[in-house]
């Protein structure tokens, strides 16, 4: 008898050990079921990746965490292995970020536009004007306040790039009336509300934006206010840490007619966010 019981005892004791490990394996499986994606503020704060990661999630099991930055940062967080997919809107650093290796390929998938805000007494006077850069010049000329992101995001690299082709230089009037912030768009434009302030933004950010006061925006409709947003994976081949299958799983998703469906689909009071443009992938 005593045998068998020990028999039984052990038979028991390895079922259970079994049984741990198996769910041990399974919950390490669940728990490394995720990817880090290197994005941008305007992405996070317009409210787009609540509305489109849960569908993502929903079909592939993998979840996605999302560290939100300005696009500079991104890039370089990701070009030190930390993430598995950037997110980005500046096309000239995202092709650079592939051309140096340190991602696998650049696909497109949505864009929206860039508008300048500020104050309803328009203090520059440059509501109605077609040019984003004639309308940055009026703004230095009656150094109205302006207030910057300056944190080489996409839209601080787009706002700079308008200045450039308005032959003015900014920085050269910093802590006076160009106010620059370090951060990013929604405590940007919260700087701008308070201190009656124009500002760039992406149109996205805006509508999401809840502490508009007065202010409206001002100036829109320039193609130089066209803002495109790329997806890339981050190189494997540089980062062996990368999850590339369910990087590129989520990237997949992203550019095909289920996930363009859902971009198209977020709205805020009726208007769209995002325009989907991804390519058809060969």
């Amino acid at each position: 008898m005593t045998g068998a019981f020990g028999r039984r005892n052990a038979l028991r004791f390895a079922l259970a050990a079994f049984a741990s490990l198996a769910l041990a394996v399974s919950m390490s499986r669940a728990a490394d079921d995720f990817i880090i994606v290197q994005s941008t503020t305007s992405t996070q704060n317009s409210g787009l990746f609540e509305h489109i990661l849960p569908l993502f999630t929903k079909k592939t099991g993998i979840e996605v965490r999302v560290v939100a930055v300005g696009t500079g940062e991104a890039l370089k967080n990701a070009e030190n292995g930390d993430g598995d997919v950037v997110f980005v809107h500046s096309e000239p650093d995202e092709e650079k970020f592939v051309a140096d290796g340190w991602g696998v390929k650049r696909y497109p998938v949505m864009y929206n536009d860039f508008i300048i805000v500020g104050p309803a007494d328009d203090l520059a006077k440059i509501a109605g004007l077609k040019q984003a850069p004639d309308a940055l010049k009026k703004i230095a000329a009656a150094r109205a306040p302006f207030a910057s992101r300056a944190d080489d995001s996409g839209t601080h690299k787009a706002e700079l790039k308008l200045w450039d082709e308005a032959g003015v230089d900014p920085k050269a009037s910093s802590g006076s009336w160009y106010l620059e912030t370090g951060s990013g768009m929604g405590a940007t434009l919260n700087t701008a509300v308070g201190k009656q302030a124009y500002a760039l933004t992406d149109r996205g950010t805006w509508l999401a934006f809840a502490n508009k006061d007065d202010f409206k925006i001002l100036i829109e409709g320039d193609d130089k206010l066209f803002n495109q947003y790329g997806v890339i994976l981050v190189n494997p081949a540089k980062h062996p840490n990368v999850k590339a299958k369910e990087g590129q799983a989520f990237i997949d998703w992203l550019t095909s007619s289920e996930g363009q469906t859902a971009i198209s689909s977020y709205k805020i009071d009726g208007q769209q966010l995002f325009f989907p443009n991804a390519r058809p992938q060969s």
